[in-house]
């Protein structure tokens, strides 16, 4: 990982979250401890932290080098460099009202909802590189036809990005039954691209899906959570955006939310690519979106 002084405190948090399903037990323990400890890892040594996620110090150098970190020094720098989050008064926008709304489930789920939230959005500018981003509108682009597979949580994440890619004139097939996804991958053409969502890129529906169409010669592009997975290990390209961890596995929400952003900036730079064409199937479905509104 590059070091840049201008990063900001979810950046680096991110970037390890985005590593973590590629890490073993006690690698996952050092990442998760950096995680938790923040700042505080200034001021640290390697034996505190390998006391800290209670494993040996080659550990956790081992797992910085994991996290593309040349070793603990440089994860140390990293840290250091991330600016201090202002505390919120009590009272004040976004923080707790008083103390009875630290009591209240409700105040809690929200208030953890909306930070993992602003966490994933603002992760995306780690996660995901322009650059990357672009390539992935460009298969988009070029494809005679796109087929988009996913499962469980991901199907919201699927219909949206099969709705807004066919508004900017993309031919796009996204079934719901996970057999019809494997015989429409099936039938994908090396002139096709498969979009496969997945938040653990390890649904096994979706990850088939994605290799039947590779096998076909389909251009496969995957959107996911996590660098390293068996979805990314069979994508051309690989569209990174994530969450942190909440309780009961609603990472998934924060993780989902961080898609939709990501299938939005992928249909607006695809108008950009397609130009009047884009913009002529783009006023088609205004249309028919206003013919259906009282």
């Amino acid at each position: 990982m590059e070091q840049n002084s201008e990063k900001s405190p979810a950046d680096l948090a991110a970037h390890i979250r985005s590593h973590l399903s590629g890490l073993s037990g006690a690698e996952a323990r050092v990442a998760r401890t950096v995680l938790d400890l923040g700042e505080r890892l200034v001021g640290l040594s390697v034996s505190e932290v390998a006391a800290l996620a209670e494993t040996a110090p080659s550990s956790v150098v081992r797992t910085c080098q994991r996290l593309e970190f040349r070793g603990f020094q440089e994860l140390k720098i990293a840290a250091a460099r991330q600016a201090p989050r202002p505390a919120r008064e009590p009272g004040a926008a976004g923080g707790p009202a008083d103390s009875g709304d630290a009591a209240d489930p409700a105040a809690r789920a929200l208030a953890a909802t909306l930070a993992a939230s602003r966490e994933a959005l603002d992760g995306l500018r780690t996660t995901l590189p322009p650059a990357r981003l672009g390539e992935a509108a460009r298969l988009l682009h070029g494809a005679s036809r796109v087929l988009v597979v996913g499962a469980g949580l991901s199907q919201p994440v699927v219909a949206d990005a099969a709705y807004r890619l066919r508004a900017v004139g993309r031919a796009v097939d996204a079934p719901t039954d996970p057999l019809t996804a494997q015989l429409s991958a099936g039938l994908l053409t090396d002139s096709s691209v498969c979009l496969a969502v997945s938040h653990t890129g390890a649904t096994r529906s979706t990850v088939d899906a994605a290799r039947r169409a590779r096998l076909q010669g389909a251009a496969v592009l995957a959107l996911t959570s996590y660098v390293r997975s068996p979805l990314t290990e069979t994508s051309d390209c690989v569209l990174v955006a994530g969450g942190q961890d909440l309780v009961l596995g609603l990472e998934a929400v924060a993780s989902r939310l961080a898609h939709l952003a990501v299938i939005d900036a992928l249909v607006q730079t695809l108008l950009d690519l397609g130009g009047d064409e884009a913009r002529r199937a783009l006023d088609v479905s205004a249309e028919v979106t206003a013919e259906h509104s009282y």
